[in-house]
């Protein structure tokens, strides 16, 4: 018999520095005009000196205190990104350093924007294994700097951020509980969301440029087909499951990329605009960091409560897209 995993805690923290729309008329050839109606975007959160182990960290301590726990109680620390602070050692090493504790297992995981679903994948997996686990799962990013600040279509999209939850097996505590996750991946449209520069294909080289390639670039009309689709096919499979309908979630959270993009999604599936979850205006595409803020945000501002089915669902690089039923 399968143990369940539950949130214990949640949390999340972004840099102070806004970058407004009327902002990015200064640096790059847009307006406010343009980006709200093709994004939903009015402002962004931009790091001044923080690192992603910043951000990280002070995600983590909310979520922490939000479960009434010690960081020296967890037993493992995952964290989804692809803009660490380095690529060795990984974030999650890093983040064990800063909290203070030692011989936990740590370890990052790419998958780009669909990361933290992906993590959810994996913390439950542990916890199935091990009951006594209490996991820290983050999702973190500092996008800003993957950015080419040239590139109007994709400049205006990212922000920085991190959110952090406990996962733990229930102990009697049935709110937060995970009923189920998806998550999926094709290889081969790949190149329409890329990062190429500093891989092994595309190394770094000693007085070299720094040229497009270590930036994001994105086929935009291609990404919003895929990301319908996929996960409003991922969506119905995972109620399908569970023999749900849309009309049993109570909230649809989905991965806060273009608002364009969460009307659709929303208006396939059939979920009413008010149980549709959206602050993609006040933070911008923070990829793997998207889902968990939205989360923290969903249930500090009261738009998720106890007793509702929540609908997670992602998508991102890689292409990866996933799905999750948290049950508060």
């Amino acid at each position: 018999m399968s143990t369940f995993s539950h949130i214990r805690g949640l949390g999340f923290h972004v840099p102070e520095r806004l970058y407004t729309n009327t902002d990015l008329e200064k640096i790059v050839d847009t307006n406010d005009e343009w980006i709200t109606t093709r994004t939903g975007i009015k402002q962004r959160h931009v790091v001044e000196d923080e690192t992603c182990l910043d951000l990280t960290y002070e995600a983590s301590l909310k979520a922490l205190k939000d479960a009434g726990m010690e960081a020296d109680e967890l037993t493992h620390i995952i964290i989804a990104t692809f803009t660490g602070d380095m690529p060795v050692p990984s974030t999650a090493c890093m983040l064990m350093e800063r909290l203070g504790i030692k011989n936990k297992a740590a370890m990052d995981i790419a998958a780009a924007c669909s990361g933290f679903v992906y993590g959810i994948e994996v913390a439950r997996a542990l916890i199935n294994l091990d009951p006594t686990a209490k996991i820290l799962l983050c999702g973190a990013e500092v996008l800003t700097s993957r950015v080419n600040w040239e590139d109007r279509s994709t400049c205006v999209l990212f922000g920085d951020g991190a959110g952090a939850t406990i996962l733990t097996a229930g102990d009697g505590i049935e709110t937060g509980k995970i009923v189920d996750t998806l998550i999926r991946a094709d290889g081969g449209p790949s190149s329409n969301l890329t990062v190429k520069g500093g891989g092994s294909a595309h190394p770094y080289k000693i007085n070299q440029k720094v040229g497009e390639e270590y930036f994001v670039q994105m086929q935009g009309r291609e990404i919003y087909r895929f990301a319908v689709r996929s996960m409003t096919a991922i969506c119905n499979e995972i109620l399908e499951k569970h023999n749900l309908t849309a009309d049993d979630v109570n909230v649809l959270l989905p991965h806060q990329a273009n608002l364009r993009i969460i009307e659709a999604v929303g208006k396939k599936l059939g979920v009413d605009r008010e149980r549709v979850f959206v602050n993609v205006d006040k933070y911008g595409n923070t990829s793997a960091a998207s889902i968990p803020i939205a989360l923290a945000d969903a249930r500090e501002s009261g738009f998720i409560n106890e007793g509702d089915l929540v609908l997670l669902t992602t998508f991102g690089g890689g292409l990866t897209w996933g799905a999750a039923l948290v049950q508060f």
